[in-house]
């Protein structure tokens, strides 16, 4: 699993842990409700833009978003 599959998960754990709808998200960032569940869901890959607009909306840096993506750990190849 690479940062680009992680980016939903984190960007859902961070929504999550504000307390916040997809709804909420979608608003503070000027995206679409439906976007926000793609993302989350990994149907869908920000551009850099739209990345930099949710990290702004759930108040961090774009690149501690990113730096969550990569610290994110999927099951070890063997």
């Amino acid at each position: 699993m690479g940062p680009t599959s992680n980016f939903g998960p984190v960007v859902r754990d961070l929504r999550a842990v504000r307390g916040w709808s997809q709804e909420k998200l979608a608003e503070m960032a000027g995206l679409d409700r439906s976007y926000i569940g793609e993302i989350e869901r990994g149907d869908a890959v920000p551009s850099l833009i739209t990345a930099q607009k949710l990290a702004r909306a759930l108040q961090t840096r774009l690149s501690e978003l990113i730096a969550r993506c990569e610290c994110v750990r999927g099951p070890s190849p063997d």
